[in-house]
């Protein structure tokens, strides 16, 4: 365990963002699964959740803004097969 204060401090900061990127990974897992098995009606509302679910993952550095791009890109092309 560290000694100084600003390693103790820096573990408790690592602690809570760790938490909070599980969460953020979590809500987007949650989203893109009930984007997969939503009816057509719903696709168009869902994937724009889900797109700024994974943009703001990205921009608080929970995932990389390319992996989000590419979801988002993969997500649509699959919604846009399933509408048709």
């Amino acid at each position: 365990m560290a000694n100084h204060p600003s390693a103790l401090k820096r573990h408790r900061q690592s602690v809570k963002h760790r938490a909070q990127n599980i969460e953020m990974r979590a809500k987007v897992k949650a989203a893109i699964k009930k984007l997969k098995v939503a009816k057509k009606d719903d696709v168009a509302n869902l994937l724009r959740q889900v797109s700024s679910l994974l943009h703001k993952a990205a921009q608080k550095g929970v995932i990389h803004k390319r992996n989000a791009s590419r979801r988002i890109s993969r997500l649509t092309k699959s919604t846009h097969k399933k509408a048709a």
